[in-house]
């Protein structure tokens, strides 16, 4: 039986991930930066372990708690929609410290398992945003594509040696409360200076009111395809509008 290790799945799509893994009879080990059993079900075939992608320790601790693993599944992430002039430093590198250098940190703790045994998987979840040009997502895109970058170069060096790497690219997930995390606590006038206020008001209005958006049920299915795939196929987009920029460009 086959084991996946999922990061960030206290909500959205890694816990979704993390259930559809274990529907399909695999053993999960979700991953959390703080441990909370209910949100998942009760199982001998899921465990949650305690995970701070931006912590060397935890890595290490988490990795060795959770054994072997198959597939290791990079979902854990901070969401950001801002007016790039508005946004701080310190938020611009907290951003790339879990969702670029995050990213690399847990996957360099793998991959000497996975070379030495000839198999395993990497799924690197990024965004729709890599796709095209979007507004209010300067620096969330920027982190992604950063991530988008790493692993196609991954997967080239990872490929004599029988590993995989993919990407995952999820479109607008107006289900899983990315809007309101987005923001993290700050206030619109915080987060957008004034000249900017129609544009991001128009902007935010469009992203909020779209009708063809994701489904947490549509990333997890994309997963599961990524981490079976044998075709030699890098990115694949999740969820209908992530589809349809896939195919535009």
């Amino acid at each position: 039986m086959k084991t996946v290790l999922v990061t960030g799945t206290s909500s959205g799509y890694g816990r979704e991930t993390a259930r559809h893994f274990h529907a399909q009879g695999w053993n999960v080990i979700a991953t959390m930066r703080t441990p909370r059993a209910d949100v998942l079900p009760e199982s001998d075939r899921l465990r949650v372990i305690e995970l701070d992608v931006t912590d060397p320790e935890s890595i290490t601790a988490a990795f060795e708690a959770a054994g072997p693993i198959d597939a290791l599944v990079n979902n854990a992430g901070i969401p950001s929609i801002s007016v790039f002039e508005g946004t701080p430093m310190t938020r611009v590198r907290e951003v790339f410290e879990t969702n670029t250098f995050g990213v690399m940190a847990t996957t360099q703790a793998v991959l000497p398992r996975f070379r030495e045994r000839g198999s395993g998987v990497i799924v690197n979840v990024t965004s729709s945003v890599v796709l095209g040009h979007m507004p209010l997502s300067a620096l969330y895109k920027a982190s992604k594509m950063a991530v988008e970058g790493f692993t196609s170069s991954l997967a080239l060096e990872l490929a004599p040696f029988g590993v995989r790497a993919k990407t995952v690219q999820p479109g607008a997930c107006l289900t899983t409360g990315f809007a309101a995390r987005a923001t993290n606590g700050a206030t619109p006038d915080h987060l957008v200076p004034a000249p900017y206020a129609a544009f991001a008001q128009q902007a935010m209005g469009d992203f909020t009111t779209q009708t063809v958006f994701t489904r947490e049920s549509d990333v997890a299915e994309t997963v599961w395809r990524a981490v079976h795939d044998t075709t030699g196929q890098l990115h694949f987009p999740a969820g209908p509008d992530a589809v349809r920029l896939a195919e535009a460009k």
